[in-house]
């Protein structure tokens, strides 16, 4: 009996799919005996064209191609001709189609109402981007192929930062090596979530963000890249601070020095280059920027991200094992003089 009910359902599905197909096609085969027409247009009052063209290949090598119909997003269209839209301007007819995405995508719409762009969006800004901006509408193809389509999307709006993230390692990495290891704006910045530096906590939580690349070990060991940065820069007196501050759930401001504090955000340089911040040829220039004061030789006495060795930083290294050997000895020393003192009294008694 289970096994009849499966096979009829297994029937129903696998003639649903040729049937759906077939109406998807039709569909648009009636939509296009209008909208192949390459010169199809709408004046607006805003005295702007909108282009009502649909190229049929370009939709059918999207990722929509051949499994949505024009009704499925254009619900609206019940009446042939289509009712007059009351759109004054192109960007009007833009954010009226905004939550049609959300019918089949609602989990990346409802992370899309935590993001920067909603907030601009809710507060009037009607230039800020929306799905179609990013993935297109009838060219949807998948957002990372090539992986460098990312950035050169968010330059649409960020053109300024792509500009110095393609002279940073990573973006030249991205783009002359076409290295896909690398991060791109999404991958800090988040896709649909967007985040960004006014975000409460945004500052506290850049280490994080840092550490997803930086403490991977097979991703590092590619590069040659110690994955012990973030471990030390906790150990310090930065790194402490700020896990503080995190704790406690405050913002801390600029309170401490974090990665992007010395190493920048979107100018990032390879640590050997003669113009990173970090060489100790310009480091003494990064310290003064919390510390007014500092000298070549207070930038001289940090250890970077080195942790402290009998090669490097031997002083440091001896202080730290003596510490390490006399601090249990003394506490131990301690307990057992309590526990003697105790013996004694109970032995006394």
């Amino acid at each position: 009996m289970m096994h009849s009910f499966l096979l009829s359902v297994l029937l129903a599905v696998t003639l649903a799919a040729p049937a759906a197909a077939a109406g998807h096609t039709q569909d648009l085969d009636t939509c296009l005996s209008c909208h192949a027409d390459s010169g199809l247009s709408v004046a607006l009052p805003s005295g702007e064209t909108r282009s009502l063209f649909i190229d049929r290949g370009v939709f059918d090598r999207s990722v929509h191609g051949g499994k949505l119909g024009c009704v499925d997003c254009h619900s609206d269209m019940t009446e042939v001709p289509h009712t007059a839209r009351p759109f004054k301007t192109r960007r009007e007819f833009t954010v009226a189609y905004t939550e049609q995405c959300k019918r089949c995508h609602f989990s990346n719409y409802s992370k899309t109402l935590d993001s920067v762009h909603h907030a601009a969006l809710a507060r009037g800004d009607s230039t800020a981007p929306l799905c179609v901006d990013c993935h297109g509408s009838h060219n949807i193809t998948p957002p990372n192929q090539p992986r460098t389509r990312i950035s050169q999307m968010c330059a649409k709006c960020h053109e300024g930062v792509q500009t110095t993230y393609a002279k940073s390692v990573h973006g030249k990495a991205l783009f002359e090596e076409k290295n896909a290891d690398v991060p791109v704006c999404t991958d800090c910045h988040r896709s649909h979530d967007v985040g960004g530096p006014r975000e409460p906590g945004w500052r506290l939580k850049s280490p994080e963000i840092c550490a997803t690349c930086h403490t991977n070990d097979a991703l590092m060991r590619k590069y040659g890249i110690s994955t012990n940065v973030m471990s030390t820069y906790l150990a310090d007196f930065h790194g402490m601070t700020a896990s503080l501050h995190k704790s406690q759930k405050t913002d801390g401001g600029a309170v401490t020095a974090l990665c992007i504090d010395c190493h920048g955000v979107h100018d990032i340089t390879k640590v050997g280059d003669k113009a990173s911040p970090v060489m100790q040829a310009n480091l003494v220039k990064v310290c003064q920027r919390c510390h007014a004061g500092a000298t070549a030789s207070f930038s001289a006495a940090w250890l970077s991200h080195y942790e402290p060795t009998w090669q490097k930083a031997p002083l440091v290294y001896g202080v730290k094992v003596f510490y390490a050997v006399l601090i249990p000895f003394m506490i131990g020393g301690l307990v057992l003089q309590i526990l003697l003192h105790l013996w004694r009294v109970m032995v006394n008694r």
